[in-house]
């Protein structure tokens, strides 16, 4: 796995946060966390206590579209995760610093000092920190999967204890994903010109215009490489699910296709989900059944063991 600790050390303020208030285990909710904080705010998360008897792990969500991570009433998050609770997952609904303030760089150095600090207070939310899964969408499936290959152990060097802590996770679920944020240049990896049109996300990198409708994306070409997960494989990565429509307009399904045989070929065990007609979002409730069963049964089968 390798290392952004550049783009961490330069977007998070290194702070020794006081102990969290104990999660709940009877199903209700401790709102808005904070993990960290920059530029004066606060980085915060939920934590949906399951529904009956915890199992020990642990779920975090990367709330974020185009690297916009909008807060939602717990109240109104909470069905949104009723599958995973029902399992006796524990569930963490992370926020990042948002778009347009905040980059992709940002946003991935907000997400990894999450699971640090969820590692370093594992005990205090009743979770396994060994047996933590990290899951979304679009940009928060982008998220998911930096997560998964290229964390670190932490620096035993900080002064916040928070960076000493891992940032490892021990399974992913990526839907519809971005995967390489390169623009688009000869050492770009490029599909045939007779592939259907790309979204914006095209995987061999950016279309032009992509940085007009998602800002997050405009940041210096040098730290590109360093957020493109598809340079980041390697075989020590966790257990990953890929899951896409093959009718997606604005994330390339080919980013799915792209990361799954990088996967494959450096022997991380992986799987590939396409759901038939679906587009960006999984709008029809059959899509979001086949997309949340696949979840459910993947964090199933590697935190769990089933």
């Amino acid at each position: 796995m390798r290392t952004l600790s550049r783009a961490i050390a330069a977007t998070l303020v290194a702070l020794c946060l006081a102990a969290p208030a104990r999660a709940q285990t009877d199903g209700s909710v401790t709102a808005d966390v904070v993990y960290g904080h920059k530029d004066g705010m606060a980085l915060t998360f939920d934590v949906f206590a399951p529904t009956g008897q915890p199992n020990g792990a642990g779920i975090l969500n990367m709330v974020s579209g185009g690297w916009v991570s909008r807060w939602r009433a717990p109240e109104e998050a909470r069905g949104a995760y009723q599958a995973l609770l029902d399992k006796g997952f524990t569930v963490f609904s992370v926020r990042h610093g948002s778009s347009p303030r905040f980059n992709v760089p940002e946003a991935y150095a907000d997400v990894t000092r999450a699971v640090r600090f969820i590692r370093l207070h594992a005990s205090t939310y009743g979770v396994d920190p060994a047996r933590l899964g990290v899951y979304g969408g679009s940009a928060g499936g982008h998220l998911s999967l930096m997560l998964g290959l290229a964390s670190d152990e932490g620096d035993p060097n900080a002064t916040d204890p928070v960076l000493r802590a891992s940032s490892r996770v021990a399974a992913v679920v990526a839907n519809y994903p971005p995967v390489d944020l390169r623009m688009r240049s000869e050492t770009s990896v490029r599909f045939p010109p007779e592939l259907p049109e790309p979204g914006l996300f095209f995987a061999g990198g950016l279309v032009p215009g992509a940085a007009d409708r998602f800002v997050a994306v405009d940041f210096e070409d040098e730290l590109r490489a360093s957020v493109s997960p598809i340079l980041h494989v390697t075989s020590d990565d966790p257990p990953i699910l890929l899951i896409h429509g093959d009718a997606d307009a604005l994330v390339d399904i080919n980013n799915s296709r792209m990361m799954y045989a990088a996967l494959r070929s450096t022997g991380v065990e992986s799987d590939f989900v396409v759901i038939e007609g679906a587009g960006h979002g999984y709008r029809t409730p059959e899509d979001q059944a086949e997309a949340s069963d696949a979840l459910v049964g993947w964090f199933e089968q590697h935190l769990l063991g089933w």
